[in-house]
């Protein structure tokens, strides 16, 4: 073995560990204020569930998906453009400043929540950074037939890292809310010197110029697409949810028409920040159908669970409403156990044997514990509930590291950043798409049969019939994101009614048994059309996956990349099949003609 080999060698091991802990540390941050939320609003003394204060906690909740969603591709673009290390550690600075900032926060009130928001989203702008380059370092860094386990341990980091999130405030959020943010900051130092130090460019660095009207377009397109999507779920007038809102209609129809515009724009420049050309390329079009698909079935799951767990079952078992938050995130890593033990392994035999039936496989197994979850009770047996979460976890990491692999392996080298880019947005996008889908769906299925419910068990109690009707027909949203935050909804929704009444009801009323009870019939309801729809979508992806090639990478050697013929003469990009891996050139050759019919 060459030195040059050696040092290769060791270089993608220090690429991998420095990405994966980007990774971790961006995905634990994009739900450790999920399970804080409660804290963070107690601290600085906002009620979010109060009617002017619910813009707080969306964007609390959506800021960051929203933002990582908008520039990724951007931010894979310019890795493409100056070199995705150097992009990468930007990131990983970003990262660390803004959690230092959002560590200090020293005032209260609507001050206090507006500086929480401006953070998060500057904290989201690091994120992008990290995960548009990350699965592009390591996809230069490795050869084609270890590239599978390499995305499978990046991918383990980022799904762990959204649930070891939820633990990890869980913990810290009850001693002090402000730890939920300064636990970053040891890591992100070390990541970013590490990058810093360690990183460097190995891949194809593409000349080409910025896509301004590309870039505003599609930022503008997305981001009214996704805010409308937000504030749908927020009741409009006397309607439960705000779809009839001219916000929403103006958001959601002004973003398509920007996003069509942005499709149009990139058909005509010269460099774009969408290649739509690389849609030609079989893999890179069906992988991210099922990429896309998936988020959107898998995207909602956690958010539902949580209500499941804090707002009925936990109480239902003992536990006080401040205490849901923490145990539902100890109670819900089956789930993570499940995709630590299968995505490294699938990532690695996915090499040996081809992607396409790891991904068919795992989302057809993941759609059939959707199909389970449906059919347990409301208050069910957590064995039964913890088995299902673990199979669910190696449905998701059977998916995900083949899926990784094979849409990055399809790409041309010099397309790597953009089109890791282009992945991440998809998932991120349909994660957002998905929260709002789920919240929607959960609310319908409530809002038919709760109001009734709500109004016999009241005045079950004692509350007059006038004001049980009034109390019944308040937003059904407030209910869930009361579970959601860890709140006693009966206490929150009854107000000042519930001092009229007599102790021994009061007590029936505010105890651990009686909202539970009320809404598990309606929830039922509203969960199995949510998991219906996380069952199509499942099922579409792994349909889409058939459509794949497949071939493994079990007989490829390095990656052999002559930088100094990666352009023409014409300062051109050359075609896959000028810059790809020894003998994978079957893979090879299919990519250059796709991209030769341009």
């Amino acid at each position: 073995m060459t030195t040059a080999t050696q040092a290769d060698s060791h270089y993608k091991w220090i690429a991998l560990s420095n990405t994966t802990l980007g990774m971790l540390i961006a995905t634990i941050n994009s739900s450790i204020v999920l399970i804080a939320l409660p804290d963070i609003f107690k601290g600085i003394g906002i009620n979010p569930l109060q009617p002017g204060n619910t813009g707080y906690l969306l964007w609390m909740m959506m800021g960051f998906l929203v933002v990582t969603a908008v520039l990724v591709v951007s931010f894979g673009r310019l890795g493409d453009m100056f070199g995705r290390a150097k992009m990468y550690n930007l990131g990983f600075a970003i990262f660390t400043f803004s959690s230092i900032m959002l560590a200090i926060t020293w005032f209260t009130g609507d001050a206090a929540a507006w500086w929480l928001i401006g953070w998060r989203i500057v904290q989201g702008i690091g994120g992008a950074f990290l995960m548009a380059n990350s699965s592009a370092i390591l996809t230069d860094a490795f050869p084609a037939n270890q590239r599978g386990l390499a995305l499978g341990i990046n991918g383990v980091a980022a799904i762990a890292g959204s649930f070891l999130g939820l633990l990890v405030g869980g913990i810290l959020a009850p001693i002090n809310w402000k730890w939920i943010f300064l636990v970053s900051v040891p890591f992100g130092l070390l990541g970013t010197v590490w990058a810093y130090l360690k990183l460097r460019d190995t891949g194809v660095r593409r000349r080409a110029r910025m896509d301004w009207w590309g870039n505003a377009t599609f930022a503008i397109g997305l981001i009214a697409v996704l805010v409308g999507l937000t504030y749908g779920i927020q009741p409009y007038g006397h309607s439960q949810m705000g779809w009839g809102s001219p916000l929403v209609l103006t958001c959601v129809i002004g973003g398509l028409v920007m996003l069509a515009l942005f499709a149009f724009i990139e058909t005509k420049v010269d460099d774009p920040l969408f290649d739509l050309h690389l849609f030609k390329i079989r893999d890179f079009l069906f992988g991210n159908i099922a990429n896309l698909t998936a988020s959107i079935g898998r995207g909602g799951l956690q958010f539902i669970l949580i209500i499941w767990l804090q707002g009925i079952w936990l109480p239902q078992h003992g536990y006080d409403y401040s205490q849901t938050p923490l145990w539902a995130g100890i109670y819900m890593l089956p789930m993570t156990v499940g995709f630590l033990l299968s995505a490294p392994i699938s990532g690695a035999l996915s090499d040996r044997f081809g992607t396409k039936w790891f991904t068919t496989i795992g989302l057809l197994v993941t759609a059939g514990t959707f199909a389970a979850l449906i059919a347990i009770p409301v208050d069910f047996y957590y064995p039964v509930f913890a088995l299902i979460l673990v199979i669910n976890g190696i449905g998701m990491g059977m998916f995900s590291s083949p899926n990784r692999a094979e849409v990055m392996n399809s790409l041309p080298i010099d397309q790597r950043g953009s089109g890791s880019g282009m992945m991440t947005t998809f998932q991120n996008s349909a994660m957002v798409l998905s929260i709002g889908i789920f919240f929607s769906l959960m609310i319908v299925g409530l809002s038919a049969h709760l109001p009734t419910a709500m109004t016999t068990g009241l005045t079950a109690h004692g509350v007059p019939a006038s004001s049980a009707e009034q109390i019944a027909d308040l937003p059904t949203v407030s209910v869930l994101f009361a579970a959601f935050l860890g709140i006693n909804p009966v206490q929150h929704i009854l107000g000042p009614h519930l001092s009229a009444l007599p102790a021994a009801d009061q007590h029936a009323l505010t105890g651990l048994d009686f909202f539970p009870r009320l809404i598990s019939d309606p929830f039922a309801d509203g969960l199995s059309t949510a998991f219906t729809f996380a069952i199509v979508c499942c099922v579409v992806g792994a349909v889409a996956s058939l459509f794949t090639t497949s071939q493994s990478t079990t007989a490829t050697a390095d990656e052999v990349v002559d930088t100094d013929d990666a352009y023409d003469s014409s300062s051109r990009p050359v075609t896959a099949a000028r810059s790809t891996t020894q003998g994978d050139d079957g893979r090879a050759a299919e990519r250059g003609n796709d991209l030769a019919r341009m």
